[in-house]
This record gives C-alpha cells, structure tokens and sequence, in this order.
C-alpha cells in the first residue's frame, strides 16, 4: 500500500511515540541498534551555536511537526504528480516503509533513520532489526507494510517504549495531529525525505561527499522548507541519529 491516506480506523493502532530523545534511543536499542548511536535534541535548526552540540556526522534527522491544511495541501500537490514506488531490492538508494498503521509514523521515522545510510551499519548482528531489514529489502512496499504488521516483536518493543513518555501516553486510536518524517543521506549520497504517508521516498538534491543531514545545503533542501510553510506555529521540534555521547 504506497498511496498518500491515513490508515483506515480499522488498521492496526500503535500508541503515539514522544519525540523525547531518550525513549527514542531506547527503542532503537532494544530493537538491535548499536550502543555506538544516539538520539539527540536539535534546539535549533539555524543557530550554529546550538547545531553544535550534536555528534557529526549527523545520520539523520527527524521533524515532529503539526499535520496542518496548509501542509496537507502541499502534500496532496506534490503527490498528485507522482507514481506510487515500487522500488525494493539491495539497488535501492534508500529503504523506505509505507504507513499502514495508525499512529506508527514515529515507528516509521526510527525504521527510516537506522535502517539507511551509514547508520544502517551500526545495526547489530542477529538483532531484531537486522532481520527486519533483511526480510523487507526484497518485498514491495506492500509487502514491507504487512511485514510490519504481522511483527509482534516490533509492536511489543514499540508498546513498552511508548507507555514511558514524560506526558500521560494518548490511546492507540485517537487522531494525533503530529506527524514524523525522517531525512537521510541515501546510498546515492542524495538527501531523502522518508514519510509513511507519501506514495514512496522523496529525493530532495545531492549532498556532497563531506555533508551529512543537519550541513546547510541539507537543511535548506529538507527542513527548513517545512518552516517556512508553517511559519506561524510552532509546534515542531527535532531529533537527531548521531554519535553517543556516554
């Protein structure tokens, strides 16, 4: 399923995630990626003072942000002219997963960031996630989809990480208004936008060989676009896959 809806209110439901860096970290971790890697909060986006405080290179970049008309609208345009992807296979530049679950798009934005680029080799060996992404990079999008569905140990880790949060963990079926979408570095050295709800991975330019997801060029290809669309609300904030600090 790669087409640009919400997941009917008959989908699977998972419990919204808290962009918190901590419960982000520990879901990854338990899911197989290496103690080497960490989530970090990025306080700002254009202030290189505060940019300087996260590991480099930076892996990849999530964005929280509101689901708002004017961003819907964007979407649904931008969607409107292209074709569902039906890449798969150890070719892609990228491996990307379609939402099919409800308030996954967190879930769906960590699969995003571990299982591309470098990060992708800091994935351990045996682990969970490993054979997540070995099991999907052959499958059409439709077929990554069931897989994820049919995975009762991600749906296990996802639900004990969840209930965690700082604030009281929303129901699986409520209607969230904020949405994840990740950025990476691909295989091509290209920068990707990797979001569940759009009908497959977006390429947004070319990265040089010494830039990675928070340098200037790549915050102007991704990101920052999104704040300027949404420039009256401030509900967005970010993390950041990058090197561990402890």
């Amino acid at each position: 399923m790669s087409q640009p809806t919400d997941p009917p209110a008959s989908a699977p439901a998972f419990i919204p995630l808290e962009a918190n860096p901590e419960l982000l970290t520990s879901l990854l971790r338990s899911l197989g990626l290496s103690p080497a890697l960490s989530m970090h909060d990025v306080y700002s986006l254009t202030d290189p003072s505060l940019l300087a405080f996260i590991p480099r290179p930076a892996l990849a970049l999530l964005l929280v942000f509101p689901v708002s008309a004017a961003y819907e609208s964007h979407r649904l345009a931008e969607d409107a002219s292209l074709e569902p992807y039906t890449g798969k296979g150890p070719s892609e530049p990228v491996l990307w997963f379609p939402q099919t679950i409800r308030n996954a798009c967190g879930l769906m934005g960590l699969l995003h960031a571990a299982g591309n680029g470098e990060a992708r080799g800091f994935v351990e060996e045996g682990s969970d996630l490993e054979r997540l992404i070995k099991a999907a990079e052959p499958l059409d999008p439709e077929g990554r989809a069931r897989l994820l569905e049919r995975d009762e140990t991600l749906a296990s880790a996802h639900r004990a990480v969840a209930e965690k949060g700082d604030t009281a963990a929303p129901d699986a079926r409520d209607d969230v208004d904020l949405h994840y979408v990740c950025f990476v570095k691909g295989r091509d050295g290209a920068l990707w936008e990797m979001d569940g709800r759009r009908k497959g991975p977006l390429k947004r330019g070319e990265l040089d060989r010494d830039e990675d997801v928070l340098s200037d060029k790549a915050l102007a290809l991704g990101p920052l676009k999104f704040l300027e669309r949404e420039a009256a609300d401030l509900r967005f904030s970010c993390v950041a896959l990058a090197g561990s600090l402890d």
